[in-house]
């Protein structure tokens, strides 16, 4: 059964993620590693928030391609945001400790925040309308 209120507290948490990917950009726009976390999470959140609406149970994992592959099992409105978000996926952990290597670039930076942006704007737009 969908929880409205849970629903909610999901893209919240979606917003707080970008909200500080936007802030930590604005004020230390060198740390690309957290900027990408936050990005990541924002982007987990809002479509846990989604498949929750959608009443699709998942496991609790940040691998993004694994998420829109389940909203693909209700609708196919996803699938061009496979990629991107597939290797948004390894922001969620692997960037954030030093011995792993992923660098990133200012303009891979700036996307993962437009799409964390146009993944909670859309996800918001669904979910209100449906």
């Amino acid at each position: 059964m969908k929880d409205p209120d849970l629903i909610q507290e999901w893209l919240i948490k979606a917003r707080h993620d970008l909200d500080t990917a936007r802030v930590i950009s604005s004020q230390l726009p060198d740390y690309y590693d957290m900027i990408a976390f936050h990005c990541q999470q924002s982007i987990e959140k809002s479509i846990k928030a989604y498949l929750i609406f959608l009443d699709i149970e998942f496991k609790p994992v940040h691998d993004l391609g694994y998420l829109v592959d389940l909203i693909g099992t209700k609708e196919n409105s996803f699938e061009t945001y496979y990629l991107k978000v597939d290797e948004i996926s390894r922001y969620a952990v692997q960037i954030r400790y030093p011995d792993s290597i992923v660098e990133l670039s200012k303009q891979q930076i700036h996307d993962a925040v437009n799409l964390a942006e146009e993944l909670l704007d859309l996800i918001r737009s669904k979910i209100e309308s449906g």
